[in-house]
């Protein structure tokens, strides 16, 4: 049929002169002096090997259909994704003590709730481990709330360090610690979840995200993928809202001490 689109192969060659794009990069770096050369180059080293090495993976776990290796996967997402959530935000070792906890927390219940959902309720995954759609779609999930924990984490730091005045004032006034932060944690909250709120304010008409534009070039209907990309997004903005939430609501309480007192400033 005219005008039919069919999947096309990505070669190597082909791949490689798509690496092109990343010279261009390096390139204008040089030029302005930016510093990035090497992040570049080995970001890009990094990101081929990662992905070549995940996608054999992906091959043998589809290939051997096993719910506890499914599982094993999935929880190492987690590992890796609280480890870098906690990273951002923790500068001393106690401190990591303190975050890794409730990082891990929020990204296991933002993700994982968000991913029950959407294939119990919404795609009917059958079987419930079946790892062509699992791990596919929690590790976008995860990935979100990675990001929303180290935000959520990150400013509500910084709130309660610039309103340590503040807090402490309404804790003179007979406040509780819940109501004393409340602001901060609030500020949070919306700070997390702003890049949720843009993304879904702008797509279709600003970006067509990845997945929507790799099911297009692949063939699909673009009513089909864009009904999976509206799920996409849903799903992301929810696990965002739910890690963020439970991140500043766990961490707020750590600001105060077992008397409902500000904690001293943690030393630079």
């Amino acid at each position: 049929m005219s005008g039919e689109l069919h999947p096309f192969d990505i070669s190597w060659l082909r791949l490689m002169a798509a690496a092109v794009l990343v010279l261009v990069a390096l390139a204008l770096s040089l030029w302005q002096r930016l510093g990035l050369g090497k992040g570049l180059v080995v970001g890009a080293i990094r990101a081929t090997v990662q992905l070549v090495a995940v996608g054999y993976v992906l091959v043998w776990l589809f290939a051997a259909d096993r719910w506890y290796l499914v599982l094993a996967v999935l929880g190492l997402m987690v590992a890796v994704a609280t480890h870098t959530a906690a990273r951002r935000q923790a500068k001393g070792a106690a401190e990591r003590r303190t975050i890794l906890p409730i990082a891990g927390l929020a990204i296991l219940a933002g993700a994982g709730l968000t991913l029950a959902y959407v294939t119990a309720v919404v795609i009917h995954v059958s079987p419930w481990y079946n790892p062509r759609y699992l791990i596919p779609l929690f590790g976008m999930i995860v990935a979100n709330s990675m990001n929303a924990a180290a935000l959520a984490l990150e400013r509500l730091a910084s709130e309660m360090d610039a309103h340590r005045a503040e807090v402490e004032a309404w804790l003179a006034l007979g406040a509780t610690p819940g109501q004393a932060s409340a602001e901060a944690a609030r500020r949070a909250t919306v700070a997390a979840m702003i890049p949720a709120v843009n993304a879904l304010a702008v797509v279709g008409v600003v970006s067509l995200p990845g997945m929507m534009t790799g099911q297009i070039l692949a063939g699909a209907d673009p009513a089909l993928a864009v009904r999976y990309q509206l799920v996409v997004m849903f799903m992301l903005t929810a696990a965002t809202g739910i890690t963020a939430a439970i991140a500043v609501q766990a961490y707020r309480r750590t600001f105060f001490t077992p008397a409902a007192q500000l904690k001293p400033r943690a030393p630079a």
